[in-house]
């Protein structure tokens, strides 16, 4: 089973996230992560899912995607064709002592601290999964109390793969 990252740019209208959500859950399609927005043009909503499954269903699910009439284009997010980022928001459990630990867990990551409470700091960090993986890992030592992940967004690289919309 591989994983696939696909990049939507569909009208914004309302209920189109319901209706590509519907096409997963109908089919049985797993997604892994969402994430969506509004872009440059307030028309359009960008939209990245992470899927997995073997090649039959990822094709699938593309063809499967693009035939939604809200969908005005859908390409595959290659790791080497593109930048994917995803954002994290800890709150972790620290007394006086344990402060300075958890402080330089963050800055070793470029991770900004945007809290601070007398028993606990929220932490804020951006970057790719692997390095909010490990950032996790690392506080696990502590009390993770609360955790909040966005899930992967990207573009690609260059000029090449910017799509056009009239």
């Amino acid at each position: 089973m591989q994983k696939k990252v696909f990049q939507l740019l569909v009208d914004n209208t309302s209920g189109v996230l319901s209706r590509i959500a519907g096409l997963f859950s109908r089919r049985g399609y797993n997604i892994d992560s969402i994430t969506a927005g509004v872009t440059a043009d307030a028309r359009f909503t960008r939209i990245t899912i992470v899927t997995s499954g073997d090649d039959e269903i990822l094709d699938q699910i593309e063809k499967q995607v693009a035939k939604l009439i809200d969908v005005r284009d859908i390409k595959e997010l290659k790791p080497s064709d593109s930048v994917y980022r995803e954002l994290v928001m800890i709150k972790v459990k620290t007394c006086a002592e344990e402060r300075q630990g958890v402080i330089s867990i963050a800055d070793i990551f470029r991770a900004k601290i945007i809290d601070v409470a007398p028993e606990s700091l929220v932490i804020e960090l951006t970057g790719t999964q692997d390095k909010v993986g490990a950032f996790i890992n690392l506080l696990e030592s502590y009390e993770i109390l609360e955790l909040a992940r966005t899930g992967i967004t990207g573009l690609g690289r260059g000029i090449e793969n910017v799509t056009y919309l009239e």
